[in-house]
């Protein structure tokens, strides 16, 4: 259903309405991830250079947490490169490289102080005292986490009539159990470890240290984006493996944190306007679209 110009201003009338609680809420929000924390973070070490690609994590994810388990025997999985989904929060990737094949796995990254909290006005995504993001029920669905996130996995499900956000959420549930994330209990090849953040950065360099050779001496997310909670290692440049290396050391929230949290009318109107150009034009097109089409 399209949008015209006046449902287009109630947009922007509703993040004036939201204005003031903005105001208080997220700068509070930035503090507290800034400030120390009594839990040493938890995480993921995800070592690419043991990785084989059987997609075993892509099922054991989907299979924990109810979404629809994938064919992991489907080998044109790897003919595209695949991004998470509101139906997979993990998928696995084959990258040629200047060193043969390599795999590489996605999902949630976890930051240290994470864009999508900072810019969530309900606080329905939160970072938890033992590391992981989790989204709740509580949500607006103002969709501003998916814009605020650099690795841009928040997905929303567009076609339900209760949408969700849907990411990792380094299987909150299980922690709460004192189990492990699925995807880590069940790799047949030990390509994952899970431990507390400081453990994982000392595995990852005593790797390298040990067999340079095998590695290129860089672990992806020690200071990403002011660090996350998933780690890498790779014996290839990152780029070569679909990441981007460009987002350099700041926390995204550090950004905005002097000016648009300091205006919050222009952190809450500006997505807004943003959705309803991009409505508009796509309105636009279709309308310019069908006439064309006519005879």
């Amino acid at each position: 259903m399209g949008m015209d110009r006046r449902s287009f201003l109630k947009i922007l009338g509703g993040g004036l309405a939201g204005a003031a609680l903005g105001n208080t809420l997220i700068p509070r929000t930035v503090r507290a991830m800034a400030a120390a924390h009594p839990k040493e973070f938890m995480g993921v070490l995800v070592d690419t250079t043991r990785c084989v690609g059987c997609r075993t994590c892509e099922a054991a994810c989907a299979d924990a947490h109810s979404l629809s388990v994938p064919d992991i025997s489907d080998s044109s999985a790897f003919s595209k490169e695949r991004a998470t989904s509101v139906s997979q929060w993990t998928v696995v990737n084959r990258y040629e490289t200047e060193k043969g094949e390599v795999f590489a796995k996605r999902q949630c990254m976890h930051c240290n102080q994470p864009g999508c909290v900072a810019a969530c006005l309900v606080k329905a995504m939160q970072k938890r005292e033992e590391g992981p993001v989790t989204w709740d029920t509580n949500c607006m669905g103002c969709r501003y986490c998916m814009p605020s996130c650099p690795f841009e996995i928040p997905k929303f499900e567009y076609g339900s009539a209760t949408p969700r956000i849907q990411k990792c959420n380094m299987c909150w549930e299980r922690l709460g159990k004192g189990e492990k994330p699925a995807c880590v209990e069940n790799c047949p090849e030990k390509a994952l470890l899970y431990g507390s953040r400081k453990e994982l950065i000392e595995e990852a360099r005593r790797r390298i240290y040990q067999k340079p050779g095998e590695y290129i001496s860089h672990i992806y997310g020690e200071h990403e984006v002011g660090g996350t909670g998933y780690l890498y290692l790779s014996k290839v440049p990152f780029e070569q493996i679909g990441f981007k290396t460009d987002l350099g050391t700041t926390p995204y929230p550090e950004f905005t944190k002097g000016f648009l949290y300091s205006v919050p009318l222009v952190l809450l109107l500006w997505p807004a306007f943003l959705i309803g150009v991009n409505t508009l034009t796509k309105k636009g097109e279709e309308e310019i679209g069908g006439k064309g089409g006519r005879s």
